[in-house]
Protein backbone atom coordinates (compact mmCIF):
# COMPACT_ATOMS: atom_id res chain seq x y z
CA UNK A 1 0.00 0.00 0.00
CA UNK A 2 1.09 3.72 -0.15
CA UNK A 3 2.90 4.83 2.07
CA UNK A 4 0.72 6.58 5.11
CA UNK A 5 3.94 8.40 6.92
CA UNK A 6 2.95 11.87 5.07
CA UNK A 7 4.46 15.03 6.24
CA UNK A 8 2.74 17.30 8.72
CA UNK A 9 3.99 20.31 10.63
CA UNK A 10 7.94 21.99 10.56
CA UNK A 11 10.53 19.98 12.04
CA UNK A 12 11.48 19.84 15.08
CA UNK A 13 13.92 17.62 17.31
CA UNK A 14 13.36 15.94 20.76
CA UNK A 15 16.69 15.68 22.91
CA UNK A 16 17.67 12.08 23.36
CA UNK A 17 16.94 10.95 27.06
CA UNK A 18 19.51 9.59 29.48
CA UNK A 19 20.00 6.08 29.58
CA UNK A 20 20.65 3.79 26.70
CA UNK A 21 20.20 5.28 23.70
CA UNK A 22 21.88 4.40 20.03
CA UNK A 23 20.65 7.69 18.33
CA UNK A 24 17.89 10.59 17.71
CA UNK A 25 17.74 10.88 14.35
CA UNK A 26 16.13 14.48 12.98
CA UNK A 27 13.81 13.90 10.62
CA UNK A 28 12.45 17.74 9.27
CA UNK A 29 9.19 17.41 6.90
CA UNK A 30 6.97 19.87 5.54
CA UNK A 31 5.04 22.45 6.79
CA UNK A 32 1.14 21.98 6.57
CA UNK A 33 -1.82 23.60 9.04
CA UNK A 34 -1.33 21.40 11.41
CA UNK A 35 1.28 21.14 14.69
CA UNK A 36 4.77 20.84 14.37
CA UNK A 37 6.71 16.86 13.76
CA UNK A 38 8.81 16.02 16.88
CA UNK A 39 11.82 13.51 16.25
CA UNK A 40 11.40 10.86 18.81
CA UNK A 41 14.99 9.15 20.21
CA UNK A 42 15.22 5.46 19.81
CA UNK A 43 15.71 3.24 22.90
CA UNK A 44 17.12 -0.04 20.97
CA UNK A 45 20.71 -1.06 22.97
CA UNK A 46 22.89 -3.67 22.82
CA UNK A 47 23.58 -2.72 26.07
CA UNK A 48 21.64 -4.95 29.10
CA UNK A 49 18.87 -3.07 30.85
CA UNK A 50 19.27 -2.71 34.73
CA UNK A 51 16.40 -2.97 36.75
CA UNK A 52 13.13 -0.69 35.80
CA UNK A 53 13.51 1.76 33.06
CA UNK A 54 13.32 5.66 34.13
CA UNK A 55 10.46 7.52 34.49
CA UNK A 56 8.00 5.94 31.93
CA UNK A 57 4.85 7.41 30.96
CA UNK A 58 3.35 9.57 28.07
CA UNK A 59 5.94 10.68 25.70
CA UNK A 60 3.83 12.23 23.42
CA UNK A 61 -0.31 12.70 22.47
CA UNK A 62 -2.52 13.25 19.59
CA UNK A 63 -5.78 13.70 19.46
CA UNK A 64 -8.74 13.92 16.75
CA UNK A 65 -12.35 14.64 16.56
CA UNK A 66 -15.06 15.12 14.02
CA UNK A 67 -15.22 17.99 11.70
CA UNK A 68 -18.70 18.71 13.10
CA UNK A 69 -21.18 19.59 15.62
CA UNK A 70 -23.87 20.62 16.92
CA UNK A 71 -24.58 23.48 19.42
CA UNK A 72 -26.32 22.30 22.55
CA UNK A 73 -28.36 25.67 22.68
CA UNK A 74 -29.77 25.04 18.89
CA UNK A 75 -30.01 21.73 19.96
CA UNK A 76 -32.09 22.08 23.35
CA UNK A 77 -34.90 24.17 21.14
CA UNK A 78 -34.93 21.62 17.96
CA UNK A 79 -35.79 19.00 20.73
CA UNK A 80 -38.44 21.05 23.04
CA UNK A 81 -36.76 21.38 26.42
CA UNK A 82 -36.16 24.31 28.56
CA UNK A 83 -33.28 26.59 28.10
CA UNK A 84 -30.64 25.72 29.61
CA UNK A 85 -30.99 21.88 30.18
CA UNK A 86 -28.31 21.06 28.18
CA UNK A 87 -25.80 23.76 28.73
CA UNK A 88 -26.47 24.21 32.55
CA UNK A 89 -27.95 21.11 33.61
CA UNK A 90 -25.23 18.81 31.54
CA UNK A 91 -22.16 21.71 31.08
CA UNK A 92 -21.97 20.78 27.74
CA UNK A 93 -21.55 23.76 24.66
CA UNK A 94 -21.00 21.34 21.38
CA UNK A 95 -21.44 18.05 20.51
CA UNK A 96 -18.97 16.43 17.99
CA UNK A 97 -20.66 13.92 15.44
CA UNK A 98 -19.26 11.25 13.26
CA UNK A 99 -21.31 10.63 9.53
CA UNK A 100 -21.84 6.91 8.10
CA UNK A 101 -17.95 7.93 6.77
CA UNK A 102 -16.75 7.79 9.76
CA UNK A 103 -16.67 4.37 12.32
CA UNK A 104 -13.78 3.16 14.60
CA UNK A 105 -11.57 1.81 12.50
CA UNK A 106 -11.43 5.14 10.51
CA UNK A 107 -11.19 7.25 13.52
CA UNK A 108 -8.38 4.78 15.09
CA UNK A 109 -6.25 5.09 11.68
CA UNK A 110 -6.54 9.00 11.65
CA UNK A 111 -5.19 9.68 15.36
CA UNK A 112 -2.52 7.01 15.13
CA UNK A 113 -1.49 8.17 11.49
CA UNK A 114 -1.02 11.70 13.15
CA UNK A 115 0.89 10.56 16.10
CA UNK A 116 3.76 9.01 14.54
CA UNK A 117 3.71 11.91 11.51
CA UNK A 118 4.11 14.80 14.39
CA UNK A 119 6.73 12.42 16.48
CA UNK A 120 8.57 11.28 13.00
CA UNK A 121 8.90 7.94 14.90
CA UNK A 122 8.97 5.14 12.17
CA UNK A 123 6.64 2.08 12.26
CA UNK A 124 9.30 -0.15 12.58
CA UNK A 125 9.80 0.99 16.41
CA UNK A 126 6.98 0.07 17.64
CA UNK A 127 6.85 -2.88 19.54
CA UNK A 128 3.37 -3.00 21.36
CA UNK A 129 -0.11 -1.63 20.07
CA UNK A 130 -2.82 -1.34 22.45
CA UNK A 131 -6.38 -0.20 21.52
CA UNK A 132 -9.42 0.42 23.54
CA UNK A 133 -12.96 0.46 22.78
CA UNK A 134 -16.25 0.02 23.62
CA UNK A 135 -17.60 0.72 19.62
CA UNK A 136 -17.45 -2.74 18.16
CA UNK A 137 -17.89 -3.36 14.50
CA UNK A 138 -17.13 -6.63 14.35
CA UNK A 139 -17.27 -9.37 17.12
CA UNK A 140 -13.84 -11.20 16.29
CA UNK A 141 -11.39 -9.08 14.28
CA UNK A 142 -9.69 -5.87 16.55
CA UNK A 143 -9.46 -2.58 15.22
CA UNK A 144 -5.59 -2.97 16.36
CA UNK A 145 -5.35 -5.80 13.68
CA UNK A 146 -7.07 -3.05 10.70
CA UNK A 147 -3.98 -0.42 12.33
CA UNK A 148 -1.49 -2.80 11.49
CA UNK A 149 -2.01 -1.61 7.68
CA UNK A 150 -0.32 1.65 8.56
CA UNK A 151 2.79 -0.85 9.56
CA UNK A 152 2.74 -2.80 6.13
CA UNK A 153 5.23 -0.40 4.05
CA UNK A 154 7.91 -0.80 7.75
CA UNK A 155 7.61 -4.53 7.09
CA UNK A 156 7.02 -4.77 10.96
CA UNK A 157 4.70 -7.03 12.21
CA UNK A 158 6.12 -7.69 15.27
CA UNK A 159 3.74 -6.07 17.19
CA UNK A 160 1.93 -7.09 20.32
CA UNK A 161 -0.98 -6.32 21.61
CA UNK A 162 -5.12 -6.27 20.70
CA UNK A 163 -8.23 -4.44 21.71
CA UNK A 164 -9.52 -4.42 25.38
CA UNK A 165 -12.76 -3.73 25.89
CA UNK A 166 -15.22 -2.33 29.12
CA UNK A 167 -17.00 0.52 28.23
CA UNK A 168 -15.17 3.68 28.56
CA UNK A 169 -12.32 1.95 30.72
CA UNK A 170 -10.34 0.53 28.02
CA UNK A 171 -8.14 3.11 27.32
CA UNK A 172 -6.81 3.05 30.55
CA UNK A 173 -6.83 -0.91 30.82
CA UNK A 174 -4.51 -0.41 27.70
CA UNK A 175 -2.82 2.10 29.06
CA UNK A 176 -1.12 0.47 31.85
CA UNK A 177 -0.81 -3.01 29.86
CA UNK A 178 1.68 -0.35 27.59
CA UNK A 179 3.30 0.72 30.89
CA UNK A 180 3.96 -2.26 32.35
CA UNK A 181 5.58 -4.24 28.90
CA UNK A 182 7.72 -1.70 28.95
CA UNK A 183 8.69 -2.05 32.81
CA UNK A 184 8.64 -5.88 32.74
CA UNK A 185 10.65 -8.24 30.87
CA UNK A 186 9.39 -8.44 27.95
CA UNK A 187 10.27 -5.33 26.75
CA UNK A 188 12.31 -5.33 23.54
CA UNK A 189 13.53 -1.52 23.46
CA UNK A 190 11.14 -0.30 21.13
CA UNK A 191 7.76 2.34 21.75
CA UNK A 192 4.21 0.86 22.61
CA UNK A 193 1.59 2.99 21.45
CA UNK A 194 -1.90 3.06 23.17
CA UNK A 195 -4.92 4.56 20.71
CA UNK A 196 -8.29 5.06 22.67
CA UNK A 197 -11.33 5.72 20.53
CA UNK A 198 -15.26 5.39 20.59
CA UNK A 199 -18.38 6.79 18.58
CA UNK A 200 -20.73 7.82 21.00
CA UNK A 201 -24.53 7.94 19.98
CA UNK A 202 -27.94 7.03 21.68
CA UNK A 203 -31.49 7.12 20.68
CA UNK A 204 -33.65 10.42 20.09
CA UNK A 205 -34.34 11.78 23.69
CA UNK A 206 -32.78 12.88 26.57
CA UNK A 207 -29.62 11.09 26.58
CA UNK A 208 -29.21 11.73 23.04
CA UNK A 209 -26.89 15.61 24.28
CA UNK A 210 -24.35 13.28 25.84
CA UNK A 211 -23.30 11.86 23.15
CA UNK A 212 -19.89 12.39 21.20
CA UNK A 213 -16.60 10.93 19.64
CA UNK A 214 -13.27 10.95 19.22
CA UNK A 215 -10.00 9.31 19.69
CA UNK A 216 -6.38 9.73 21.64
CA UNK A 217 -3.20 8.21 20.65
CA UNK A 218 -0.06 7.94 23.37
CA UNK A 219 3.17 6.94 22.78
CA UNK A 220 4.59 5.18 25.58
CA UNK A 221 8.14 4.67 26.75
CA UNK A 222 10.93 5.75 29.16
CA UNK A 223 12.18 9.51 29.93
CA UNK A 224 8.75 10.40 29.80
CA UNK A 225 7.20 14.15 30.44
CA UNK A 226 4.29 12.90 31.84
CA UNK A 227 5.72 10.46 34.19
CA UNK A 228 3.18 7.06 35.33
CA UNK A 229 3.42 6.95 39.50
CA UNK A 230 4.47 3.65 40.61
CA UNK A 231 2.91 1.32 43.10
CA UNK A 232 -0.13 4.32 44.22
CA UNK A 233 -3.21 2.87 41.67
CA UNK A 234 -6.61 2.35 42.99
CA UNK A 235 -8.76 0.41 41.38
CA UNK A 236 -12.63 -0.90 41.74
CA UNK A 237 -13.83 -3.82 40.10
CA UNK A 238 -17.78 -5.28 40.10
CA UNK A 239 -20.51 -6.34 38.43
CA UNK A 240 -23.47 -4.19 38.19
CA UNK A 241 -25.63 -3.61 35.07
CA UNK A 242 -25.69 0.26 34.46
CA UNK A 243 -24.78 0.88 31.11
CA UNK A 244 -24.43 -1.68 28.69
CA UNK A 245 -25.13 -2.52 25.10
CA UNK A 246 -26.55 -5.90 24.65
CA UNK A 247 -27.86 -5.49 21.21
CA UNK A 248 -24.93 -6.09 18.62
CA UNK A 249 -27.44 -5.12 15.97
CA UNK A 250 -27.61 -1.39 17.31
CA UNK A 251 -25.22 1.13 18.62
CA UNK A 252 -27.36 2.46 21.12
CA UNK A 253 -27.09 1.21 24.82
CA UNK A 254 -29.04 0.47 27.67
CA UNK A 255 -28.56 2.55 30.49
CA UNK A 256 -29.57 2.79 34.31
CA UNK A 257 -29.44 6.19 34.41
CA UNK A 258 -29.32 6.64 38.38
CA UNK A 259 -27.26 3.63 39.08
CA UNK A 260 -25.07 4.66 36.71
CA UNK A 261 -24.81 8.09 38.64
CA UNK A 262 -24.07 6.13 41.40
CA UNK A 263 -21.88 3.60 40.24
CA UNK A 264 -19.78 6.72 39.35
CA UNK A 265 -19.50 8.48 42.29
CA UNK A 266 -19.25 5.22 44.34
CA UNK A 267 -15.86 3.96 42.34
CA UNK A 268 -14.38 7.25 42.45
CA UNK A 269 -15.15 7.03 46.81
CA UNK A 270 -13.45 3.56 46.86
CA UNK A 271 -10.55 4.39 43.51
CA UNK A 272 -9.79 7.58 46.04
CA UNK A 273 -9.67 5.79 48.92
CA UNK A 274 -7.16 3.39 47.69
CA UNK A 275 -4.97 6.17 46.11
CA UNK A 276 -4.77 8.02 49.15
CA UNK A 277 -3.84 4.57 51.44
CA UNK A 278 -1.02 3.67 48.63
CA UNK A 279 0.09 7.23 48.43
CA UNK A 280 0.71 7.34 52.24
CA UNK A 281 2.45 4.40 51.92
CA UNK A 282 5.08 6.01 50.08
CA UNK A 283 5.50 8.60 52.74
CA UNK A 284 8.22 8.89 55.24
CA UNK A 285 5.26 10.32 57.36
CA UNK A 286 1.91 9.69 55.99
CA UNK A 287 0.02 12.42 58.29
CA UNK A 288 -1.65 14.30 57.23
CA UNK A 289 -3.72 11.95 55.12
CA UNK A 290 -3.48 12.13 51.03
CA UNK A 291 -5.99 15.46 49.99
CA UNK A 292 -6.47 17.55 47.14
CA UNK A 293 -4.28 19.98 48.70
CA UNK A 294 -1.38 17.23 47.28
CA UNK A 295 -2.92 17.14 44.05
CA UNK A 296 -2.21 20.14 41.70
CA UNK A 297 -4.91 18.66 38.93
CA UNK A 298 -7.33 16.18 38.97
CA UNK A 299 -8.65 14.86 35.78
CA UNK A 300 -11.80 12.84 35.52
CA UNK A 301 -13.42 10.28 33.03
CA UNK A 302 -16.31 13.05 31.40
CA UNK A 303 -20.34 12.07 30.99
CA UNK A 304 -20.86 15.37 31.00
CA UNK A 305 -19.19 18.00 32.80
CA UNK A 306 -21.91 18.65 35.12
CA UNK A 307 -20.55 15.27 37.10
CA UNK A 308 -16.70 16.36 36.81
CA UNK A 309 -17.73 19.19 38.73
CA UNK A 310 -19.91 17.49 41.54
CA UNK A 311 -17.12 14.63 41.29
CA UNK A 312 -14.18 17.37 42.26
CA UNK A 313 -17.00 18.12 45.07
CA UNK A 314 -17.03 14.23 46.35
CA UNK A 315 -13.43 13.98 46.71
CA UNK A 316 -13.51 17.28 48.98
CA UNK A 317 -16.40 15.91 50.82
CA UNK A 318 -14.14 12.58 51.39
CA UNK A 319 -11.38 14.63 52.56
CA UNK A 320 -13.74 16.38 54.85
CA UNK A 321 -14.42 12.90 56.47
CA UNK A 322 -10.75 12.17 56.69
CA UNK A 323 -9.99 15.22 58.28
CA UNK A 324 -9.21 15.20 62.23
CA UNK A 325 -12.66 16.81 64.56
CA UNK A 326 -9.86 19.15 66.24
CA UNK A 327 -9.08 20.97 62.53
CA UNK A 328 -12.69 20.37 60.79
CA UNK A 329 -13.82 24.20 62.17
CA UNK A 330 -11.35 25.88 60.94
CA UNK A 331 -10.45 24.14 57.58
CA UNK A 332 -14.50 23.49 56.73
CA UNK A 333 -16.06 26.23 58.41
CA UNK A 334 -19.49 26.26 58.32
CA UNK A 335 -20.02 22.59 56.95
CA UNK A 336 -19.36 20.98 60.69
CA UNK A 337 -23.00 19.87 60.34
CA UNK A 338 -21.94 17.13 57.85
CA UNK A 339 -19.72 16.04 60.07
CA UNK A 340 -22.27 12.29 60.88
CA UNK A 341 -23.14 11.68 56.99
CA UNK A 342 -21.59 8.48 55.14
CA UNK A 343 -20.46 8.06 51.84
CA UNK A 344 -22.92 5.40 51.38
CA UNK A 345 -25.72 7.67 52.31
CA UNK A 346 -24.95 10.88 50.34
CA UNK A 347 -25.01 9.92 46.27
CA UNK A 348 -28.33 11.98 45.81
CA UNK A 349 -28.20 14.01 49.07
CA UNK A 350 -28.60 17.78 47.70
CA UNK A 351 -27.76 19.39 50.50
CA UNK A 352 -24.26 17.41 50.44
CA UNK A 353 -23.84 17.94 46.95
CA UNK A 354 -24.47 21.79 46.98
CA UNK A 355 -22.32 22.55 50.30
CA UNK A 356 -19.45 20.79 48.68
CA UNK A 357 -19.78 22.04 45.18
CA UNK A 358 -19.71 25.89 46.97
CA UNK A 359 -16.40 25.06 48.78
CA UNK A 360 -14.92 23.45 45.94
CA UNK A 361 -15.48 25.78 43.67
CA UNK A 362 -12.19 27.72 43.60
CA UNK A 363 -10.68 24.04 43.76
CA UNK A 364 -12.81 23.22 41.00
CA UNK A 365 -11.18 26.19 38.75
CA UNK A 366 -8.14 25.99 39.81
CA UNK A 367 -7.41 22.04 39.01
CA UNK A 368 -10.16 20.40 37.12
CA UNK A 369 -11.76 22.97 34.72
CA UNK A 370 -8.97 23.26 32.35
CA UNK A 371 -9.42 19.79 31.26
CA UNK A 372 -12.87 19.87 30.12
CA UNK A 373 -11.62 22.06 26.80
CA UNK A 374 -12.62 19.20 24.87
CA UNK A 375 -15.61 18.01 26.92
CA UNK A 376 -17.62 20.70 26.88
CA UNK A 377 -17.06 21.31 22.71
CA UNK A 378 -16.87 17.62 21.77
CA UNK A 379 -18.82 15.28 24.40
CA UNK A 380 -18.22 12.23 25.93
CA UNK A 381 -15.68 10.50 23.90
CA UNK A 382 -16.27 7.41 25.96
CA UNK A 383 -12.58 5.63 26.20
CA UNK A 384 -10.30 8.44 25.23
CA UNK A 385 -12.22 11.03 27.77
CA UNK A 386 -9.88 11.57 30.44
CA UNK A 387 -7.09 11.55 27.96
CA UNK A 388 -9.08 14.27 25.89
CA UNK A 389 -9.07 16.03 29.49
CA UNK A 390 -5.70 15.60 30.25
CA UNK A 391 -4.86 17.20 26.57
CA UNK A 392 -7.12 19.71 27.07
CA UNK A 393 -4.96 20.24 30.48
CA UNK A 394 -2.01 20.54 29.07
CA UNK A 395 -3.06 22.45 26.18
CA UNK A 396 -4.44 25.05 28.68
CA UNK A 397 -1.15 25.41 30.61
CA UNK A 398 2.42 26.42 29.81
CA UNK A 399 5.45 24.38 29.92
CA UNK A 400 6.94 26.45 33.45
CA UNK A 401 3.36 26.05 35.08
CA UNK A 402 3.16 22.30 34.14
CA UNK A 403 6.60 21.53 35.36
CA UNK A 404 6.51 19.48 38.60
CA UNK A 405 3.38 18.81 38.69
CA UNK A 406 1.30 15.47 39.85
CA UNK A 407 -1.76 14.99 38.10
CA UNK A 408 -4.87 13.21 39.69
CA UNK A 409 -6.45 10.70 36.97
CA UNK A 410 -9.91 8.79 37.84
CA UNK A 411 -11.02 6.63 34.73
CA UNK A 412 -14.45 4.99 35.01
CA UNK A 413 -16.24 2.04 32.64
CA UNK A 414 -19.48 1.05 33.55
CA UNK A 415 -20.07 -2.46 34.37
CA UNK A 416 -17.82 -2.01 36.22
CA UNK A 417 -13.96 -0.99 35.96
CA UNK A 418 -12.71 1.84 37.31
CA UNK A 419 -8.62 3.20 38.33
CA UNK A 420 -7.44 6.19 40.10
CA UNK A 421 -3.44 6.98 38.96
CA UNK A 422 -1.27 10.12 39.32
CA UNK A 423 1.41 11.18 36.54
CA UNK A 424 4.01 13.22 37.51
CA UNK A 425 5.17 16.00 35.27
CA UNK A 426 9.27 16.33 34.95
CA UNK A 427 10.92 19.36 35.50
CA UNK A 428 13.10 19.93 32.51
CA UNK A 429 11.30 23.03 31.13
CA UNK A 430 14.29 23.49 27.95
CA UNK A 431 12.45 24.08 25.17
CA UNK A 432 14.15 21.20 23.53
CA UNK A 433 12.91 19.00 26.33
CA UNK A 434 10.04 16.74 25.83
CA UNK A 435 8.26 18.74 27.96
CA UNK A 436 8.09 21.91 25.39
CA UNK A 437 7.42 19.35 22.66
CA UNK A 438 4.37 18.08 24.23
CA UNK A 439 2.93 21.32 24.92
CA UNK A 440 3.85 22.53 21.79
CA UNK A 441 2.26 19.57 20.08
CA UNK A 442 -1.30 20.29 21.52
CA UNK A 443 -0.58 23.92 21.48
CA UNK A 444 -3.30 24.54 18.87
CA UNK A 445 -6.20 22.31 20.38
CA UNK A 446 -8.66 25.74 20.27
CA UNK A 447 -8.05 26.26 16.90
CA UNK A 448 -8.50 22.79 16.02
CA UNK A 449 -11.74 22.68 17.56
CA UNK A 450 -12.90 26.30 15.99
CA UNK A 451 -12.14 25.25 12.52
CA UNK A 452 -15.38 22.73 12.81
CA UNK A 453 -18.46 22.74 10.60
CA UNK A 454 -21.42 23.82 12.76
CA UNK A 455 -24.51 22.17 11.53
CA UNK A 456 -28.55 22.17 12.28
CA UNK A 457 -29.78 19.95 14.92
CA UNK A 458 -32.14 19.05 12.11
CA UNK A 459 -29.13 17.61 9.76
CA UNK A 460 -27.32 16.04 12.75
CA UNK A 461 -30.81 14.40 13.72
CA UNK A 462 -30.87 12.74 10.15
CA UNK A 463 -27.35 12.08 9.67
CA UNK A 464 -27.81 9.59 13.35
CA UNK A 465 -31.32 8.37 11.34
CA UNK A 466 -28.82 7.22 8.48
CA UNK A 467 -26.38 5.59 11.20
CA UNK A 468 -29.19 3.49 12.81
CA UNK A 469 -30.78 2.22 9.49
CA UNK A 470 -27.30 1.49 8.07
CA UNK A 471 -26.18 0.34 10.98
CA UNK A 472 -23.40 -3.31 10.25
CA UNK A 473 -25.80 -2.87 6.41
CA UNK A 474 -23.72 -4.92 3.42
CA UNK A 475 -23.10 -4.59 1.41
CA UNK A 476 -23.14 -0.62 1.86
CA UNK A 477 -21.75 2.80 0.33
CA UNK A 478 -21.52 5.62 2.76
CA UNK A 479 -23.33 9.27 1.79
CA UNK A 480 -21.25 11.42 4.07
CA UNK A 481 -19.66 14.44 2.15
CA UNK A 482 -16.14 13.74 2.02
CA UNK A 483 -15.21 17.22 2.00
CA UNK A 484 -15.99 18.17 5.19
CA UNK A 485 -13.73 16.10 7.01
CA UNK A 486 -10.20 17.40 8.30
CA UNK A 487 -7.13 16.99 5.48
CA UNK A 488 -5.68 13.84 6.89
CA UNK A 489 -8.60 12.05 7.95
CA UNK A 490 -9.21 8.54 6.98
CA UNK A 491 -13.04 7.65 5.75
CA UNK A 492 -15.23 4.93 4.99
CA UNK A 493 -15.29 3.98 0.94
CA UNK A 494 -17.36 0.57 1.00
CA UNK A 495 -18.81 -2.24 2.80
CA UNK A 496 -18.90 -5.33 0.61
CA UNK A 497 -21.21 -8.09 0.25
CA UNK A 498 -18.86 -9.96 2.77
CA UNK A 499 -18.71 -7.20 5.42
CA UNK A 500 -15.12 -6.35 4.44
CA UNK A 501 -13.95 -2.74 5.19
CA UNK A 502 -12.38 -0.13 2.95
CA UNK A 503 -10.71 2.94 3.54
CA UNK A 504 -8.89 6.19 1.80
CA UNK A 505 -7.59 8.93 3.54
CA UNK A 506 -7.95 12.83 2.57
CA UNK A 507 -5.31 14.32 1.33
CA UNK A 508 -2.71 16.70 4.17
CA UNK A 509 -3.24 19.73 1.70
CA UNK A 510 -6.89 19.06 1.12
CA UNK A 511 -9.50 21.65 1.08
CA UNK A 512 -11.41 21.73 4.75
CA UNK A 513 -15.05 22.77 3.46
CA UNK A 514 -17.49 24.39 5.91
CA UNK A 515 -20.08 26.19 5.01
CA UNK A 516 -23.15 25.32 2.80
CA UNK A 517 -22.38 21.74 2.48
CA UNK A 518 -22.41 21.40 6.03
CA UNK A 519 -26.30 22.76 6.27
CA UNK A 520 -27.06 20.01 3.31
CA UNK A 521 -29.84 17.81 3.98
CA UNK A 522 -29.54 13.92 3.75
CA UNK A 523 -32.72 13.25 3.10
CA UNK A 524 -32.53 11.72 -0.30
CA UNK A 525 -30.56 8.58 1.43
CA UNK A 526 -32.49 8.39 4.30
CA UNK A 527 -35.70 5.93 4.73
CA UNK A 528 -38.51 6.38 7.18
CA UNK A 529 -36.74 5.79 11.08
CA UNK A 530 -38.37 2.66 12.68
CA UNK A 531 -39.07 3.14 16.27
CA UNK A 532 -36.35 3.10 18.98
CA UNK A 533 -36.81 3.94 22.34
CA UNK A 534 -36.55 7.29 23.81
CA UNK A 535 -37.28 6.95 27.60
CA UNK A 536 -33.08 6.60 28.44
CA UNK A 537 -31.95 9.11 31.24
CA UNK A 538 -29.87 12.17 30.65
CA UNK A 539 -27.99 11.01 33.01
CA UNK A 540 -25.80 8.07 31.91
CA UNK A 541 -22.13 7.87 32.29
Amino acid sequence: MESVRQSIGEGMTLLAPEGPVVSGVEVVLSSTAFTPTITMPSFKSSTEHKGWPQDVGILAMEVYFPSQYVEQSELETFDGVSQGKYTIGLGQTRMGFCSDREDINSLCLTVLSRLMEKTGVGYENIGRLEVGTETIIDKSKSVKSCLMQLFEDSGNTDVEGIDTTNACYGGTAALINAINWVESSSWDGRYAVVVAGDIAVYASGPARPTGGAGAVAMLVGPHAPLIMERGVRGSHMCHVYDFYKPDLSSEYPTVDGKLSIQCYLSALDACYQTFSRKSNAFKDNPSPPMSLDQLDAVIFHSPFCKLVQKSLARLAFNDFLNTPVDRVSSKYPGLEAFREKKLEDTYFDRDVEKAFMNYSEPLFKAKTNPSLVIATQVGNMYTPSVYGGLASFISSNSVASLAGKKVAMFSYGSGLAATMFSLRVSEDTGPDSPLSKLVASLSDLGVRLDARSKVSPKLFAETMKLRQETHHKAPYTPAGIVEVLFPGTWYLTRVDEMHRRQYERRPLTAVHTMPSIAGASTNSVIKEASSVPTDLLSHQV
